[in-house]
């Protein structure tokens, strides 16, 4: 049930909305008023003043000094009679922000798949290309413009892994308890349970450690907040927005992974990500094994007039994304995806027709592909790494894209891929919408698992 005296808030003042956040207008979210004695841990010495004398007066300058972006905490320690709460409210209310319609309030958490080399395509096999063009380009989707901000829909898809990491998190920290070994054994267990990983999870608790004995931390609530900032501090590093090459047309990447974890459903939205931002796309259908998934490519690129090259279920999947390759340039395309078919990491045979793939590229462009990028569920947790290992052999991976977010509770494993693999994270995704994938922020993903409504 919502809190109405609940302070504790994380305040975003935006201009253009919440769909393109900047980090800056994210503040990472504390323990819950009701559950934590603020103590100042720089005068904890000190005696602790007394404010309940004029609580009107002290409330009110709060209110008026605070600023955006910034947690309000109240206690229920300090016992604010009804008169003060609403002035406090009305603090706020008639404070300095000149757009306050343009200011959004988030309440903090609540205690978050053995071919030759080259490409033998005959004159039959190339009569069999197809090359789908839509004649006009599909209607913009309204619905989308409803559903609310990104981070809020980033929020509600990580409600599964926010439960197992974040609410297991405030159960053990909540009551303002000091730090000391037994807390931080318990924070540890918590982590690993959460599947954030034991390389990322020994570092963290080092870390922790560390700034509990230097005196840096005390108290459970200066905990919660250090712990987000080591989170973040983890994914910062490796997170690197894909940027296109205009020097190579066209710029190719080749999406790789097992099967199952979403490659055609990304291409699609990554398709129309790129042409939002003006970028000329053409996609190859590569995957020519599995049943129906040349017509689902053709279907995205139907929806968003984009040309799609495909041949024939069972063509050589190398021979489609040479011909794609050939066409883009032709037509002076400034980006081609091409997708493959899904296969396991462990299969020998599968893995190698995927060597040729990258070997065929080569001859017509020696330094295709521009990415490589794999796809992996979230799902799957601990084996995603096993996942860009094996597949860094054959194809050298540039990029990943995490999907299925809004689907696990194993929402944690990204912290143990940027922990433990050199490839930077390039997109997540947390919904079935087109516009649900999103390039990757670190602050941004750490924000939305740890705070929650009141209602969740």
């Amino acid at each position: 049930m919502n809190n109405p005296n609940n302070s504790n808030r994380v305040v975003i003042n935006l201009d253009d909305g919440l769909d393109d956040l900047d980090d800056d207008d994210i503040t990472l979210p504390s323990l819950p008023a009701q559950s934590v004695t603020i103590i100042d841990e720089t005068e904890s010495a000190a005696p602790q003043r007394d404010n309940t004398a004029n609580p009107d007066v002290s409330n009110n300058q709060a209110a008026e000094n605070i600023a955006l972006a910034t947690p309000i905490v109240m206690t229920e320690e300090h016992n604010v009679p009804k008169g003060a709460s609403e002035s406090f409210s009305s603090a706020k209310e008639t404070g300095t922000t000149s757009k306050p319609d343009t200011a959004t309030t988030i309440p903090a958490m609540p205690l978050q798949e053995q071919l030759g080399d080259t490409p033998s395509v005959s004159p039959a096999a190339s009569s069999n290309v197809q090359t789908t063009t839509p004649q006009e380009p599909a209607a913009e989707p309204q619905d989308n413009k409803k559903k609310g901000s990104w981070f809020n829909r980033m929020k509600t898809g990580l409600s599964k892994s926010r439960k197992n990491l974040a609410e297991g998190m405030v159960s053990i920290l909540i009551g303002g308890k000091e730090i000391d070994d037994e807390l931080l054994e318990e924070v540890e267990d918590q982590l690993l349970v959460a599947d954030i990983g034991v390389n990322a999870t020994n570092r963290i608790i080092k870390n922790l450690t560390e700034q509990t004995a230097r005196g840096d931390l005390i108290y459970a609530h200066s905990l919660y907040k250090a712990l987000q900032s080591e989170l973040v501090d983890i994914l910062t590093p490796k997170v690197e927005p894909l940027v296109i090459d205009t020097s190579k047309k066209p710029f190719v990447i080749l999406v790789v992974g097992v099967n199952g974890v979403g490659k055609t459903t990304t291409i699609g939205k990554l398709a129309k990500r790129l042409q939002g931002e003006g970028k000329s796309v053409m996609l190859a259908a590569g995957d020519t094994f599995r049943a129906a998934a040349t017509e689902q490519l053709q279907i995205w690129g139907e929806r968003n007039h984009i040309p799609v090259v495909a041949q024939g279920h069972g063509s050589d999947s190398a021979s489609v994304i040479f011909d794609a390759m050939q066409s883009a340039k032709a037509k002076n395309i400034d980006v081609l995806i091409a997708d493959t078919a899904g296969r396991l990491q462990n299969k020998t045979h599968l893995m190698a027709e995927l060597e040729k793939v990258v070997r065929v590229m080569r001859k017509a462009d020696p330094s295709a592909p521009h990415e490589g990028m794999i796809v992996l569920d979230a799902g799957t947790g601990q084996n995603a790494i096993n996942q860009v290992e094996l597949f860094n052999k054959i194809v050298p991976l540039t990029g990943i894209t995490i999907t299925k977010l809004d689907g696990t509770a194993k929402g944690g494993v990204v912290f143990n891929i940027a922990e433990t693999t050199d490839v930077p994270i390039r997109y997540i995704g947390v919904g079935e919408s087109i516009d649900d994938l999103r390039a990757f922020s670190p602050k941004q993903f750490v924000a939305a698992l740890f705070e929650t409504d009141d209602k969740e």
